[in-house]
């Protein structure tokens, strides 16, 4: 007997408890639309008041959550926080046991869990509270692709793909296309995590081009980079010496050069002094050496200083023709100059003869309109002087008989 007084008891208590429910644990809506969160309460009896209490679950851990509304039904009245209000809303149905949460203009910061609790004086036993994912769909916005490292030969890099926004949150994937646009496979070792494309020890067959989607349940996107593999650079060391050994090599070469100018003045130097050198500093530079026991005569020195003014005369007279070379070659270009100035001056000739020839002609025509004009006023002066003796006249005199006409009958004359 006490047995079943038992279980009736804890039947009835069970029968008597408040059961507070969201049909689905998770919802999915996209960015901007205006939902219904559904909270359905059965009470024990009907309840004399209720209040329902909407929050917003922010992720931590010991987090009680934000509220976005309650309600009290003793008096009617919804509290809605500055955060929410404008927004949130309540769809209340005590009898049927609805206390649904409205929420326009939904944002990816609404990507939360979201919680209804349903308090009832002298009814808190049983399931006072339920919660579910509100989902916010958001199209993925176009990728970004980027290299990390750099691209020669050996080396290792990363492609990066990231779109700023997208909910869930998408799937990223590479495709992969030699420098022929050809598809082709991907290297055991390259790896791909997150939408970053890992690849190794590089070569020219790694150049390429690289695609990379970004995707989710709603659309995707995708973007592209282009890997062109090179040679290592060179290093700051061997840099510096390439550019030693070009200052070197230059200044070498210049070196050279300033030898070999030198060596050349040095010998025009040397010719000028020996042209110009007097009897007693190179005139008998053939002489014999002293010592050879050999004399020389008076006529042999003669006729050695006589050979000696034939040079220097010849030496004079082929600086005087190459001056006068020089004199006609300024006199040509000064009668190329001058055939120059002549035919420009003709040319202007010319030119103001036809322009003194075009100002006669205008001056022509001008003499004949001239003309013309006044011709033409003397015609109208004519012809205005006309009319006036045209005019009838009152006292004209009377019009005066015309000779009789010769009858028809008259003999003709005899001819012989």
């Amino acid at each position: 007997m006490v047995v079943v007084v038992s279980l009736c008891f804890v039947v009835f208590s069970l029968a008597g408890a408040l059961k507070v429910s969201i049909p689905k644990p998770e919802y999915e809506f996209a960015r901007g639309d205006n939902i219904t969160l559904p909270c359905d309460f059965l009470p024990n009896g009907k309840p004399p008041s209720v209040i329902i209490i909407w929050t917003v679950d922010l992720g931590g851990p010991n987090d009680p959550g934000t509220m976005i509304l309650t309600h009290y039904s003793y008096s009617g009245e919804t509290d809605v926080p500055p955060l929410y209000e404008g927004r949130a809303s309540l769809a209340l149905d005590i009898a049927k046991g609805k206390a649904d949460l409205k929420l326009s203009s939904i944002t990816l910061q609404d990507n939360k869990v979201f919680s209804c609790r349903v308090q009832i004086p002298r009814d808190d036993e049983g399931t006072l509270a339920d919660s579910a994912r509100l989902v916010v769909l958001v199209a993925p916005s176009k990728p970004v692709c980027a290299l990390q490292g750099k691209a020669e030969y050996g080396q290792n890099v990363n492609l990066t793909c990231l779109s700023a926004e997208g909910s869930p949150t998408p799937v990223y994937s590479w495709e992969q296309r030699d420098v022929r646009n050809t598809p082709r496979l991907r290297d055991p070792r390259t790896t791909d995590r997150g939408g970053i494309l890992s690849l190794y020890n590089l070569s020219m067959d790694t150049s390429g081009y690289f695609t990379c989607t970004s995707k989710n349940k709603i659309r995707s996107a995708a973007c592209n980079i282009t890997l062109t593999v090179l040679p290592p650079s060179l290093s700051l060391g061997s840099s510096a010496g390439i550019i030693g050994g070009g200052i070197a090599l230059l200044l070498v070469l210049a070196l050279i050069v300033l030898i070999c100018c030198c060596c050349k003045k040095r010998k025009q130097r040397e010719a000028e002094k020996y042209a110009m050198a007097t009897p007693e500093e190179g005139a008998f530079a053939d002489k014999e050496p002293i010592g050879t026991g050999k004399r020389r005569d008076s006529r042999d020195e003669e006729e050695e200083r006589s050979e000696y003014d034939r040079r220097v005369v010849n030496d004079d007279r082929r600086v005087v023709n190459d001056d006068r070379r020089v004199d006609d070659d300024r006199r040509s270009d000064h009668t190329a100059r001058r055939s120059d100035y002549d035919d420009r001056r003709s040319d202007f000739d010319d030119r103001r003869s036809d322009y003194d020839d075009r100002r006669s002609e205008y001056s022509d025509r001008r003499d004949d309109r001239d003309d013309r004009r006044r011709d033409d006023r003397r015609r109208d002066d004519y012809r205005n002087e006309s009319d006036r003796y045209d005019e009838p006249y009152d006292d004209a005199e009377p019009a005066r008989p015309k000779p009789p006409s010769v009858p028809n009958n008259k003999p003709p004359r005899d001819t012989y």
